[in-house]
């Protein structure tokens, strides 16, 4: 993996740079559309391809592994044939899914046990078997395993959560070094900064994981509930620690505006199931503006759902489809709102290489953050 910084913005921390990969380049910064389960929800991988223009999808860890299972995937050859997708694939260690399953898990130094969300199977992730794991997917950017921790996070707790989290990132380390890749392309290991809201230890983890000198770096456990000038915050300072010359990814972010924040202090990377969950809802982000297409003022509005992304569908027409139900809906406005938020990133990448990112932004974010 290299990754190439071509421009930075004068005004503001944003970088365009690309990231060379085994199964192609992408060119940040860049939004990953969120495969959870080796799918993307509601939009098929011809679509990601040809019309949303994804360059990079993620799946999960933890779901992969209870369903189809290792061995389906072994089979298939990783997860690329599996779900016939030929671009770069990011995997999540699990670790924010197990955290997430509240009582039903016991997390202790060797690892944690929880229970399967599916059939309450007792189960076992280490920071070994999580890297064996992601070598059998194949993805071809691996994440590190860590504890999130929530917000609001007891100082004592977050320190003795990110202490552990870096020796697990050690085992993690030493075991991807020990294996290799399973289907000729090579894969690559990122560490997660954890921390909480403390910036004494936002800054330690940072520090510890610039360290170890890996391909990129990303940042875990913000937009977890804290507000979004804290989240701004630790963003920044953890920016300012990591090298300049590896991929930023910010996990699990966020919100259109929270992307162009995000990008103006630094990140490169980032992901979030917003796009897909909100499309499902009838909230619909658009080139002029955020619609509830389940408003009853969009029941006779003919015009088209967006004129730029969807042309061919009238507001009216999505109205009545996600009011039914009906799977097209929450197709079309998947595809909406993923093509928008690639868009989006796309946009602001021209004019950080044109030189007017921050006046473009400012613009921009009025734009979007009306609610039509």
């Amino acid at each position: 993996m290299k990754f190439t910084l071509q421009k930075k913005d004068e005004k503001t921390k944003a970088r365009a740079g690309v990231l060379e990969t085994g199964r192609g380049l992408i060119e940040t910064p860049i939004f990953m559309p969120v495969g959870t389960q080796g799918t993307v929800k509601g939009v098929t991988q011809q679509n990601l391809n040809e019309n949303i223009k994804a360059q990079i999808i993620l799946a999960n860890t933890y779901h992969i592994y209870l369903r189809p299972g290792l061995d389906v995937i072994g089979n298939a050859g990783g997860i690329h044939k599996f779900i016939n997708w030929q671009k770069p694939m990011l995997t999540d260690s699990g670790g924010y899914q197990v955290f997430s399953l509240g009582d039903t898990r016991k997390i202790t130094e060797e690892g944690v046990w929880f229970q399967s969300h599916i059939d309450g199977a007792k189960l076992f992730f280490s920071p070994e078997n999580t890297m064996d794991t992601q070598r059998i997917i194949g993805a071809d950017i691996m994440m590190a395993f860590d504890e999130c921790t929530p917000y609001p996070c007891e100082y004592n707790y977050a320190e003795k959560s990110m202490h552990m989290t870096h020796r697990w990132l050690k085992r993690c380390i030493n075991r991807f070094n020990e294996t290799e890749p399973l289907y000729g392309v090579e894969q690559n290991l990122f560490p997660i900064v954890q921390g909480s809201t403390y910036k004494d230890l936002r800054m330690q983890s940072a520090e510890f994981i610039a360290e170890q000198n890996m391909n990129g770096n990303a940042i875990g456990g913000l937009s977890v509930g804290e507000p979004a000038e804290m989240m701004y915050e630790m963003t920044e300072l953890v920016c300012g620690i990591l090298p300049a010359d590896k991929p930023r990814y910010l996990m699990g972010v966020g919100t259109p505006q929270n992307i162009l924040e995000c990008i103006a202090l630094g990140i490169d990377m980032f992901d979030c199931v917003m796009p897909t969950r909100n499309a499902r809802h009838g909230n619909i982000f658009t080139s002029k503006g955020t619609i509830n297409i389940k408003n009853e003022k969009w029941k006779n509005d003919f015009s088209a759902l967006d004129d730029v992304f969807t042309p061919q569908y009238s507001k009216a027409y999505v109205r009545h489809l996600i009011q039914c139900h009906e799977m097209l809906g929450a197709h079309i406005a998947s595809k909406q709102n993923l093509s928008f938020y690639l868009w989006l990133v796309k946009e602001a990448r021209k004019h950080i290489i044109e030189g007017d990112f921050e006046k473009w932004k400012e613009s921009t974010l009025k734009i979007i953050s009306a609610k039509l």
